[in-house]
C-alpha cells in the first residue's frame, strides 16, 4: 500500500510517494524472483510443443486423402495435327478453332504438349485440347 502526501508551501505542489509496506499490511515484505527449474522448463516446452505435435500428427493422417479405384475413367480423346512449313501456334490456333480467343487455345496446346516455348518445326505432331475440336 502506498500513502501520497502533499506538502503545501509557496512552492507550487510537490506529490511524494512514500511506500508503506509491513506495518499497515499487518506483514513483512517479501520480494521473490520467478525461477524455472529445469523439470519446469521441460514441462513448459511440451505444453507448448503438444499443439503442434497433434497439428502435424493430424495433417499426416489425413494427407492420404486420394483414393484408388479400378475405375479407369474416360480415356482421353484429342485430336492430332502435323505442323506444315509456315504454321505458328497462333494460325494454327486460327485454323483449328476460329470461334475460339487464339491465346486460349495457343495456351492449351502449348500445356497439353508440355512445349518449352511456343517455337515449333515442321513435321512436328501436335495434339489438340479437346474443348476446341469439337
Amino acid at each position: 500500500m502506498s500513502t501520497i502526501s502533499i506538502q503545501a508551501t509557496a512552492r507550487p505542489a510537490r506529490v511524494v510517494l512514500t511506500p508503506r509496506v509491513g506495518a499497515a499490511a499487518g506483514g513483512s515484505a517479501v520480494t521473490t524472483r520467478l525461477r524455472i527449474t529445469d523439470r519446469g522448463r521441460r514441462v513448459l516446452a511440451t505444453l507448448v510443443a503438444l499443439p503442434v505435435v497433434i497439428a502435424a500428427a493430424v495433417a499426416v493422417l489425413s494427407g492420404g486423402s486420394a483414393l484408388a479405384s479400378l475405375y479407369e475413367g474416360t480415356p482421353a480423346t484429342f485430336e492430332t495435327i502435323n505442323v506444315m512449313p509456315g504454321d505458328s501456334l497462333w494460325s494454327i490456333a486460327g485454323k483449328v478453332a476460329p470461334q475460339a480467343d487464339p491465346r486460349d487455345v495457343i495456351d492449351g496446346i502449348i500445356s497439353l504438349n508440355a512445349l518449352p516455348s511456343s517455337a515449333i518445326e515442321p513435321g512436328q505432331t501436335l495434339a489438340i485440347p479437346a474443348e476446341f475440336t469439337e
